[in-house]
């Protein structure tokens, strides 16, 4: 009977209490964690689990944040031309290109993305490379708030200062100066083509030295280019302050 009393107390009085306490810290570990992601807009974000992981291969780590306008308007647009085109419009999935990718995956041979560059945006700076399901299911939370906190210009500037484009080399102005020794601001057409048709594989392809397939896909981002270059959603995207 005693034993009895004292579980009913527990569950009248402490049991509420604990449960009262679990739930305020949950509710400030979300407030912290939305914070942190929050932060992002405005602060470049420290070292990444990727960069990390390049460095620890032994490569150098070569990385330098600017800001949007001081990254070529060439290179915004070929990267938009090779990895999302609809970049400017959507919500930060592209439900089709994930539907016809999974019907090929299912196939069997090689493996198609879909990932949008919210969604490698987000995997970039918050997550971490290879395939899983936590890790899909983390970039779609994640890609979810940057899409709702942070708007299509700074992802895009995220992503141009956080993406690998070679052994070691993040971000637009690093690859600038190791491939062309320029500032990003002064890439032309063809070399931004050239550095946007690498990303797939930046540490297998060089935008210096093009192999027959990276020569076919930049003629192919050229192309693109001169088509979304006209599009009204990427034309204010890219040239509206």
């Amino acid at each position: 009977m005693a034993g009895k009393k004292r579980f009913a107390e527990f569950k009248k009085n402490t049991l509420p209490k604990i449960k009262r306490t679990v739930l305020k810290g949950a509710v400030i570990v979300l407030i912290l964690h939305i914070g942190q992601i929050a932060l992002y807009k405005w602060v470049a974000p420290p070292i990444t689990l990727t960069q990390w992981h390049a460095v620890l291969e032994g490569f150098s780590f070569e990385r330098e944040h600017v800001s949007l306008n001081e990254i070529s308007p060439h290179l915004q647009l070929a990267v938009i031309s090779a990895e999302d085109q609809l970049f400017a419009q959507h919500n930060g999935f592209d439900l089709d290109s994930i539907t016809k990718a999974i019907h090929h995956n299912q196939k069997g041979g090689s493996v198609r993305g879909a990932s949008t560059i919210s969604q490698q945006t987000a995997k970039n700076i918050f997550l971490w490379q290879g395939r899983s399901w936590l890790r899909k299911g983390l970039e779609v939370y994640y890609t979810f708030v940057m899409e709702k906190l942070y708007g299509k210009k700074r992802i895009l500037e995220l992503y141009l200062n956080e993406a690998e484009m070679g052994p070691g080399i993040f971000g637009a102005q690093a690859a600038a100066r190791h491939y062309f020794d320029k500032s990003a601001s002064d890439l032309n057409r063809r070399e931004s083509a050239l550095i946007a048709s690498c990303l797939p594989n930046p540490k297998k392809y060089s935008p210096t030295h093009p192999q027959a397939h990276t020569q076919k896909k930049t003629r192919w981002v050229l192309s693109q280019m001169t088509y979304l270059g006209t599009r009204p959603n990427t034309r204010k995207l890219l040239y509206e302050k």
